[in-house]
């Protein structure tokens, strides 16, 4: 079947065509050659009408109920203040089970019925990189699409919270309150990295618990060195199942997009966010064009035979297949 055009793509998109808005999310999660130029063409035509999202990054241990709050959350935005939520994620955790966060239109079975809500599963790679480039592309065609706020998931705490960071304006911590020592349990740049933290499952009979933690994380949070933006950030405490607190964590989200707002951050953010994500292109683009050279790889094999038998470094190993490289 001849695909579409890429006008017909991007005016579906406009309109808010969602059938064609997941089809161009599929051509841009390709590895073929043809669907990536033609999933660069959509997004070239989207670019001028992306942008205008306030772009959210929810991160968390497992068993902390990001689904539950991301639910919760989407459903205050979109009933409450009128706004248009996207769903994106990143998980290059899993190549065999292609990422859990696919099992997500179901456990955010309320949110996947709303008109003003849109989940998009990602499945693995297996490359963070990958992953994280489409991601980001991705959240530009949403954007196109309509959606003022978009939320990036992802599974745990390891490096894809770099990377999600490195495309969302606000980083939220999603934490636990009485699972043992909170502070052994997240790793000291992941705190950081946030925006604010919010201990989730502050319900009945976890109150004092959730009090608690509240206090270390804030004393925790003194600890740091301040933020480029001059935004402290906040602790609060929310049950997701109950959706209280909810609507606190909204005050604080609006509340840091004013204040970055108003003191040119967001919009530096925004450019330097650009400039990383060009180099990360091209760090891509070189990697394709070496390893999937035959020659290179063949040189590469040899090399590598070479420094196991203890007749050449490293080193004049790599400059001998840069050398190759270039004279291609």
């Amino acid at each position: 079947m001849k695909d579409l055009s890429p006008a017909e793509y991007i005016d579906g998109i406009k309109s808010g065509n969602r059938a064609l808005l997941s089809r161009a999310i599929t051509r841009v999660e390709s590895t073929r050659a043809d669907h990536r130029e033609l999933a660069q063409a959509i997004i070239e035509g989207c670019l001028p009408f992306s942008g205008n999202s306030i772009r959210i990054g929810i991160t968390g241990v497992p068993g902390v109920g990001k689904s539950t709050f991301i639910e919760s959350f989407g459903t205050y935005v979109t009933e409450e203040l009128n706004r248009k939520i996207a769903v994106l994620a990143i998980d290059p955790s899993s190549t065999r089970s292609r990422g859990s966060i696919l099992g997500d239109k179901t456990r955010m079975e309320t949110l996947s019925n709303n008109p003003n809500a849109y989940i998009r599963p990602t499945a693995s790679s297996g490359s963070l990189g990958g992953v994280a480039r489409n991601t980001r592309e991705t959240i530009l065609l949403c954007e196109a699409a309509g959606f003022d706020t978009i939320i990036i998931e992802t599974v745990g705490v390891g490096q894809s919270e770099t990377a999600v960071h490195s495309m969302v304006d606000f980083f939220l911590l999603l934490m636990l309150a009485g699972a043992g020592d909170e502070l052994q349990g997240i790793k000291r740049g992941i705190m950081e990295m946030a925006d604010t933290i919010v201990i989730n499952k502050a319900d009945s009979g976890n109150e004092d618990a959730s009090q608690r933690a509240m206090l270390e994380y804030k004393n925790a949070l003194h600890l740091f060195p301040p933020t480029d933006s001059g935004w402290i950030p906040r602790v609060t405490k929310c049950s997701a199942l109950k959706s209280k607190g909810i609507d606190e964590v909204w005050s604080i989200i609006d509340e840091y997009i004013r204040h970055t707002t108003s003191n040119g951050y967001f919009d530096q953010k925004r450019k330097e966010q650009a400039i990383y994500w060009l180099n990360e292109h091209i760090q891509q683009e070189l990697h394709s064009a070496f390893y999937g050279d035959d020659d290179l790889n063949a040189a590469l094999q040899s090399n590598k035979d070479k420094i196991l038998n203890g007749e050449i470094t490293s080193y004049t190993a790599a400059k001998e297949l840069m050398k190759l490289f270039h004279s291609k």
